[in-house]
């Protein structure tokens, strides 16, 4: 009995090491991803998290059973930032200062990650459904309540919150070079546009929420395609 112990514990010794190998790999990889979703958005695959951690790409399959496990890892504390602005945008006293600060906090989040902006946006809504519904309902609860109170324009909805932090988003990348801060000088342009106002005339048709979904997940395509691609 007791060479069985002894055996048992000999052949057992060696598989610790690999346990903290394990953790450390997995620790690897979730930075990796952070950062390159950070970067380019969720289009980001297995293969390029893998070289960026400088781990095989098997290693990241054995951690991680698919997209969504590693996502919820990555990008947990970013996507808490954003319902965290939800929450305080539907806490304010008039509907029309928790849609400003809902838009123009959001952009802030989402100018510097481009992974939770397509997950906020709807861009990848299949990988992380919840965030964006989250943020759907909480424009929607508000574009009724500002209504109500008069303070937004005829034919102004929901809908145009996800447009309005796309084009933000989309012209803050371009400028980071340049003009890092534009995008906020634009932000507040495009949110007074939806302001009720004595010359405000009709605005043109809405778009429909299937709309909103086709053109996020085209605009997240398109930003995947265009980013550079690893080595």
């Amino acid at each position: 009995m007791r060479m069985t112990e002894e055996s048992q514990a000999s052949r057992q010794a060696p598989r610790a090491p690999l346990r903290r190998d394990a953790e450390r790999n997995r620790e690897r990889i979730v930075a990796a991803a952070r950062e390159l979703y950070a970067e380019h958005g969720l289009g980001v695959g297995f293969n390029e998290v893998a070289h960026r951690a400088g781990v095989g790409v098997g290693t990241v399959y054995r951690r991680f059973a698919d997209r969504a496990e590693l996502l919820d890892a990555a990008l947990e504390v970013p996507l808490q930032d954003v319902l965290a602005v939800a929450d305080d945008a539907t806490a304010a006293p008039r509907a029309w200062d928790g849609l400003v600060l809902l838009v123009t906090h959001m952009t802030d989040l989402l100018v510097e990650n481009m992974g939770v902006r397509d997950a906020a946006l709807g861009g990848h809504d299949e990988l992380l459904p919840d965030v964006a519904r989250s943020v759907a309902d909480v424009a929607d609860a508000l574009f009724v309540r500002a209504h109500e109170e008069g303070d937004l324009r005829d034919g102004a909805t929901s809908q145009d919150v996800p447009m309005i932090l796309w084009m933000v988003t989309e012209l803050a990348k371009h400028a980071t070079d340049v003009a890092p801060d534009a995008y906020r000088r634009y932000a507040t342009i495009l949110l007074d546009g939806l302001r009720a106002g004595p010359d405000t005339g009709p605005l043109p048709g809405a778009l429909e929420i299937d709309d909103v979904r086709a053109i996020s997940r085209s605009w997240a395509d398109w930003s995947a395609r265009a980013r550079p691609r690893t080595a």
